[in-house]
């Protein structure tokens, strides 16, 4: 498929990806809905009356709204139309938008040009814990290579609920965590800024139709309810968060700061990269069973540049089939009891490691635990992340002459306020 508006093969957003993101701009201060195709923002407000599908002609309005969460309510089958509505018009040989210029004025936007914001209202945000070999690795470091695993983790997927509220688009700045720590276990706990303060390379995947409080979604039934996946970095205060999580887990050491990428790619996008599913042993119980590919060959690379680098260094690189339960496991899992989940969830992986060191999700992996260096070149080196730190997650699948990307997931660290 080819797209009149001009695509390099190299750029993440190619006419076979076409993700949903909200936009504004300095003439224009209204959050609007928008596809990213090439450099460019189609802006799905002004083409509105062309959706004029059987379903989609109906429910024109949800691009007018300031997010996505009325779009994502409207289903799987409303999504799978508006998504052919806009690879015809997008199309090298489709002239409704291609050859009319006032329209293509009004509708286009440059990418450069637009600020971009949260693509959902997030009611609730839920982190899983899925990597098989972040797990481990995590085990291995605080309990030994014998009882790295817990005894649940192969039996369901391990999560816990986030906070929302402190969900951040790309670009937010994130401020060093103040908290309790205890790094001498002789003496009582100290106040003061995180000292390990850590990455998580993970991604996220958005809800769209949700389900009713008590009635579960069944696992062959859960495809319908994923709109799509975004880039996330969950950054972590591992010395708070060491001290704090017996017995009820991650608290203040998670929660002041996550950051998502801000085009969510939709599943049909990526459907093409679906490989099989890992091999799972012990046999997961019935309700967590699928045997259709839905694990994701999606790669992804983890940057760092300090305040006196000329240019970031990779410190990850890793991909997202790794994982080890998949998303439909984590949806029936997290539903099975009754829990509702609602339009604009954000439902993410836990950190994304490999089997090699290099594809290592977290610096508390790549330094494992601060007893070596991470190499950045040049002679500088970290364990943990200083102030004026800057990470550049990145995430694409590769096609035959074509990306289906992410953009990108970045945040800078600002130093803690000490008053």
């Amino acid at each position: 498929m080819m797209s009149f508006i001009k695509v390099d093969p190299t750029c993440d957003f190619s006419l076979q990806n076409l993700p949903y993101g909200v936009f504004s701009t300095s003439d224009d201060p209204r959050r609007r809905i928008g596809v990213a195709i090439g450099d460019q923002i189609l802006d799905l407000g002004v083409i509105v009356s062309l959706f004029d599908g059987p379903l989609m002609s109906k429910h024109q309005d949800v691009f007018q709204q300031p997010t996505l969460n009325a779009f994502m309510a409207l289903g799987f089958e409303a999504w799978r139309e508006t998504r052919r509505t806009l690879q015809r018009l997008l199309s090298a040989n489709e002239s409704t938008l291609r050859d009319d210029v006032s329209l293509r004025s009004r509708a286009f936007i440059h990418q450069s040009a637009a600020m971009m914001h949260l693509p959902a209202d997030i009611g609730d945000y839920t982190d899983f814990y899925s990597s098989r070999d972040h797990a481990s690795n995590v085990g291995i470091m605080f309990r030994g290579k014998e009882n790295a695993l817990m005894p649940n983790w192969l039996r369901l997927p391990v999560g816990y609920h986030g906070r929302a509220s402190s969900v951040v688009i790309s670009g937010t700045p994130i401020r060093r965590p103040m908290g309790q720590m205890r790094p001498d276990q002789t003496r009582p706990p100290v106040f003061g800024p995180s000292k390990q303060l850590d990455i998580e390379l993970e991604m996220a995947f958005f809800i769209g139709g949700g389900n009713h409080l008590g009635e579960p979604i069944p696992i062959n039934n859960a495809h319908e309810h994923i709109f799509g996946m975004v880039l996330m970095n969950d950054w972590s205060a591992r010395d708070i968060q060491a001290w704090e999580y017996v017995p009820l887990g991650p608290f203040l050491g998670k929660n002041f700061g996550t950051t998502i990428s801000p085009w969510v790619v939709p599943m049909e996008a990526l459907l093409p990269f679906a490989e099989p599913n890992p091999v799972q042993d012990p046999e997961p119980l019935p309700y967590l069973q699928h045997h259709d590919a839905y694990t994701f060959n999606i790669h992804l690379l983890v940057a760092l540049k300090g305040q006196d680098m000329t240019a970031p260094a990779t410190i990850c690189s890793s991909n997202f089939k790794n994982m080890y339960w998949t998303m439909k496991q984590q949806l029936a899992h997290h539903t099975v009891n009754g829990c509702n989940v609602r339009p604009g969830d954000l439902l993410a992986s836990g950190t994304i490691s490999g089997p090699n060191p290099e594809s290592f999700g977290s610096m508390l992996e790549l330094s494992w635990r601060g007893s070596k260096s991470i190499d950045l070149g040049e002679g500088r080196t970290r364990t943990f992340l200083n102030d004026g730190d800057e990470v550049i997650i990145t995430g694409f699948c590769q096609g035959d002459g074509f990306r289906v990307g992410f953009g990108s997931c970045q945040g800078t660290i600002l130093p803690a306020l000490l008053h």
